[in-house]
């Protein structure tokens, strides 16, 4: 026995659509074309974002590193400058200007490194939040902060 075969009595492709369908083809591409780039675009500035946040992520990570290293040489009982120096070279290197030093404020000191932040930086009068204080001391503005408070 043969199976059941349905014939469609429909016009064909050709003849469904005369002059009522004309061009709308074409604006659907466009259309299509349009959402695409529009997606495409936000896909590329998410990327860049979730670069430029991990870059900015390295650089604290880098100075943390730093200010720890600072702490525990100047909390040794031969803590010295020639130790200090030798940091803050190393924050020079890893860091866009970076410079490590030690603030002290009563018996607590702090380990400090600062380097100029990779973002867009305002000018100095679109300021609208000024810089957390680090280590006791206002962070320059363009420039980021890791303090790090230790006893000798």
């Amino acid at each position: 026995m043969r199976p059941f075969i349905r014939l469609s009595l429909a016009q064909p492709p050709s003849q469904r659509c005369s002059s009522e369908c004309g061009g709308s083809s074409l604006i659907e591409v466009m259309l299509a074309v349009a959402v695409l780039g529009v997606t495409a675009l936000g896909l590329i500035a998410g990327q860049l974002w979730t670069a430029r946040e991990a870059r900015a992520m390295s650089m604290r990570e880098h100075a943390a590193w730093i200010a720890d290293s600072v702490a525990e040489a100047m909390s040794a009982t031969s803590g010295n400058e020639a130790a200090l120096a030798s940091w803050n070279s190393r924050a020079a290197t890893l860091l866009p200007r970076g410079d490590a030093s030690v603030v002290a404020t009563g018996g607590v000191s702090a380990a400090r490194v600062t380097w100029a932040a990779s973002q867009n930086l305002p000018r100095a009068n679109d300021v609208i939040d000024k810089p957390e204080p680090c280590g006791g001391v206002n962070a320059p503005v363009g420039f980021s902060c890791v303090a790090l408070a230790f006893v000798k």
